[in-house]
Parts: C-alpha cells; structure tokens; sequence
C-alpha cells in the first residue's frame, strides 16, 4: 500500500485516511457521505479521488502511522468525530471506535470520552474547527506531564 518512495507526510495522510475508513466501516457499511468526506479530507491533503478510494478499499491491510505531535493528533480526532457525525446517526460501534483512535493517538484515558463529545458537540452546533480545538486545547491544556503526552 505505502510506496517505496513516498515522504512522511504522504504516509500520514493515507494511514489518517485508513483511520477514516475503519471508522466508517465500524457500523458494518460505508455509507455515501462518509466516502464523500474521506474523498475531500484526502483531496485538502493533496491526493486524488482514485488515490482516496484505493486507500478506502485496503483500509484494513496496513500498519497505521500515528501523528507525531498535538495539533496532529487532534486533527486525526477532529476528523474521526467529524466523519462518525457525517451520516447523522452516532453508532455505538462508532463511538466506541472514536474513543479508542482517540487513546492511540495518545490522548489520555480519562479525559478521552469528554474530549470527543467536546469535538461532537462543537461541530453539531456549526462551530468552525479552529475554535473548537482552540477550547479543546484549553480543556486538555496539550501540557506534557509524567504521564507521557498531555493530551
């Protein structure tokens, strides 16, 4: 799946569309909204519709690379919640799968079921994406403590 040749970014933003489709698929099918968001997250991030729709199709069959830093991780989370809202319906199977990408991105457990309704929330109420992780950033404070990351 992963070329020889591609950079880092390249890598991310595909391992980041695989967290999509494994979100999507989480209720059993993928439905036309839902590939319709992860077709535009892959074209922001410089892919083609066909790059986006191959990726969907392997979802299952690569190693993910996580995001190395907070304002990554918390796009990575954005943009799993964003999707899990696309079709209307919030699936248990998709919450629970929101909740556990939000852990191994390195969010910390306690704080993880607040974040995502905090994300969930904000953008159900129409509010743009820089300021519900400017608020989310000063409810988690993205400071590092003993515990590995701060988020």
């Amino acid at each position: 799946m992963f070329g020889f040749f591609e950079n880092e970014q390249t890598k991310k933003v595909k391992s980041h569309l695989m967290n999509l489709a494994a979100l999507a698929k989480a209720d059993g099918h993928i439905d036309e909204r839902e590939i319709n968001f992860i077709v535009a997250v892959g074209k922001k991030n410089g892919m083609r519709t066909d790059e986006v729709k191959s990726v969907i199709a392997n979802s299952g069959s690569v190693n993910l690379v996580l995001p190395d830093n907070d304002s990554e991780r918390f796009d990575q989370i954005f943009d799993l919640v964003d999707m899990m809202l696309a079709d209307g319906v919030v699936d248990d199977n998709e919450m629970d799968f929101c909740i556990d990408m939000a852990e191994k991105l390195g969010f910390r457990k306690a704080i993880v079921g607040v974040l995502v309704r905090k994300i969930s929330m904000g953008v159900k109420d129409g509010l743009p994406r820089q300021q519900i992780k400017d608020e989310s950033q000063s409810f988690l404070n993205f400071q590092k403590d003993s515990h590995g990351p701060g988020l």
